[in-house]
Formats: structure tokens, sequence, C-alpha cells
């Protein structure tokens, strides 16, 4: 796979993509898209970019693996744990006014921020009435999520986050572990609904006082940014919060006059 020729190999395969899957990657940022196509050439060793292209378009199995290895699933619970804490201490406590609280995990992954979230409405008494739906392009890695299996190899870092999150319980506390694996309480999955929705073709489907959708936007150029903002509007009540990733912002979008900055972070609440 010439790289001379990449900028126009990853116009078919995503023009493929789209035809035949219906994912629009068009709009996410098209050097990192091109390294991942490529990586994934080389890494299974097609010997020409037309069976590469056949694969693709032919056998659904290789699409999810493609799909897999274009997406960025790199996640961790808690964190950025300031972020949480402010969720903790600031945001959290004023939805606790509501009847019922529905939370969009908008790109979630293998679902470690919707678990966190969980675990944070539990120790404020919160968790029986929320419900968080967690929605990801990717359905493998919604297959993960829903096992809520975490790797021990992690729980260190976990911990420490959890801590410095402002955890008021012990953290292991939340998980019983086996062997290498540890497996997340029954209780924080219960209020979790994991589903496939394609941010860039997908419609609103409920109404939420909260949505966070962090590290997912930076891959995206300005044009889909905006419609994903748009989307997100039209899915949140007012006085509802937004939170975004430590490198994305709100406030170039074409729906940011709704919208004022919270003290917390990187958290908008929408005001119109």
């Amino acid at each position: 796979m010439k790289s001379a020729r990449s900028d126009e190999f990853v116009d078919i395969v995503l023009a493929d993509v789209l035809e035949v899957y219906g994912y629009d990657f068009t709009g996410y940022s098209r050097a990192s898209l091109k390294r991942r196509i490529v990586r994934l050439y080389e890494m299974d060793k097609f010997v020409s970019f037309a069976e590469y292209r056949y694969r693709i378009r032919t056998d659904s199995n290789y699409f999810k693996r493609f799909l897999e290895e274009i997406t960025i699933n790199v996640t961790e619970m808690f964190r950025d744990p300031d972020f949480y804490r402010d969720l903790r201490t600031e945001i959290l406590p004023k939805l606790g006014t509501y009847p019922f609280i529905r939370i969009w995990v908008a790109g979630c992954s293998t679902g470690e921020e919707a678990y966190s979230v969980a675990i944070i409405l539990k120790e404020l008494n919160l968790l029986h009435k929320s419900l968080i739906y967690a929605t990801d392009i990717n359905s493998a890695v919604l297959e993960t999520a829903s096992k809520a299996i975490i790797s021990l190899n992690k729980l260190k870092l976990y911990t420490e986050n959890y801590i410095d999150a402002g955890g008021t319980a012990d953290f292991s506390d939340y998980y019983t572990a086996s062997y290498s694996l540890g497996k997340l309480k029954d209780e924080l999955k219960s209020k979790i609904i994991f589903s496939t929705h394609n941010l860039v073709t997908d419609n609103s489907f409920n109404e939420f006082q909260l949505i966070l959708c962090r590290n997912v936007l930076i891959y995206f150029d300005r044009p889909l940014q905006n419609q994903v903002f748009e989307l997100f509007d039209g899915s949140l009540e007012k006085f509802g919060y937004l939170a975004l990733g430590t490198k994305e912002t709100l406030d170039f979008s074409l729906v940011s006059n709704n919208y004022e900055r919270t003290g917390a972070g990187k958290i908008w609440r929408k005001i119109q």
C-alpha cells in the first residue's frame, strides 16, 4: 500500500463502508483514520489493496475487526479524577432533586466511564432512581462492556483514580476478584443499558439531564462536531448538563448560545 496513494485508498474504503454498512467516517480526522486503515492493511498482510477492499465489503466478520481497529477505544475508570470529583460535588447533587435521572454516556467504549458514573450515583444514594444509557458505534466493545469485567492489572490505577475522584468507600467493595479478572457488582450493571448508536447518522432517542461525551469529538472535524452538538442539544433537557473531554469545547459550536459554562471543568449547562 503505497503512501502516495493512501489518501485515494482511504477515500475508497470509507465510501465502501458507507455504502455497504451505513457507517459514515468521512467527517473523522483524516490523518488518524489513514494511519489506522494502513496499519490494519499491513498487520493482516494483504497483498493488494483490491483484496483488502473486497474483504471489507464482503466479509461482515472482518468488517467487525476493521471497525474495532479504526475506532479509538482508550478508556479507564475515573479517568481525569478532577472531572469525576466535580461530577460528584457540583453536578449530580443538583440532579438529585429530579424524580428520575437519565444519563447518556456517548462513545462509551468498553464501559469504564458508565460504571464510574454508576459508582458515584450509588455513593450519592441516587443510583436507585437513575438510568445510564451507554452507547457506542462498535458492537464488539459493547459486548465487552456488558460483561462488567475489569483486568486486575488495572486495579491499582483504577483504585488511585477512584480515591482522587473523592470516592467515599473502598473501591474493592465494587467488584469480586477471581484469578486475573475482577467482576463489577451486578447492582451497577443493572442500571446501565448498553446499545449501539452512531453519533454521525442516528437520531436522538431520549431526553436526558446529563450527557457525557468525553474524548470522542477530538477525532471529528468541525462540521461533524457541530452536527453531533446539535444532536446533543436536541437530546438534553433545559437546565441539563453536557460534559466533554479535556481537549474539547462547546464554545465555538453552532449551539453555544444555548449553554453557559459551569464552574466545574469541561461541563456546560443548557440554559435555553
